[in-house]
């Protein structure tokens, strides 16, 4: 993200690494303080009833129209597994106990981290949340997987299936690279 003023004084910054640092930082040269930008922490979970899934479809962009598990950005203040249960009130209206981490994603050209946690949803009192279009459950046979709006969903919910064929839900890690244009 590119920053033009300082947020303490309001005055003009500057793109340079800072004396002690190794990375170029947006420094106010009036006030001297340095702005860290760092990346943005995506929480989730892949909510379960039975052998389905909760999936939302997405009415605000990016990926309008197309779907994902219940996620979004974490606030300030909360935790990892707090914010998972937030974003899935918020997005589908549903309750869910939060289980184990099932999955990190790296996504460094955009700056995000995915962590996304298992959970068992604990009623089917569930709608459309205000960034939501459809709420809905599936089974993998139901997934519409060519309509799934992010890399992140898809490789979890792929190892998600797998793993549940394996009788053993294990941790998965892994990097989202840029898609290349040729």
């Amino acid at each position: 993200m590119i920053m033009k003023f300082c947020s303490d004084c309001g005055t003009a910054v500057t793109l340079k690494i800072p004396p002690g640092d190794s990375l170029p930082r947006y420094v106010c040269d009036n006030c001297g303080m340095i702005h860290y930008q760092n990346p943005r922490m995506v929480v989730g979970c892949i909510a379960e009833w039975e052998d389905r899934i909760l999936l939302c479809r997405r009415a605000i962009e990016p990926r309008y129209g197309l779907w994902t598990v219940p996620a979004g950005y974490m606030e300030n203040g909360e935790t990892t597994q707090a914010g998972a249960i937030r974003e899935t009130l918020e997005e589908a209206n549903a309750r869910v106990e939060i289980g184990t981490l099932y999955a990190l994603y790296n996504i460094p050209h955009i700056n995000q981290v995915y962590l996304l946690f298992r959970a068992r949803l604990l009623d089917l009192d569930f709608e459309a949340g205000a960034e939501t279009l459809e709420a809905r459950l599936c089974a993998e046979h139901e997934i519409p997987w060519d309509e799934l709006a992010f890399a992140t969903v898809r490789n979890t919910l792929r190892h998600y299936y797998s793993d549940r064929r394996d009788g053993e839900y294990r941790f998965h890690m892994g990097t989202i690279e840029p898609v290349r244009k040729s």
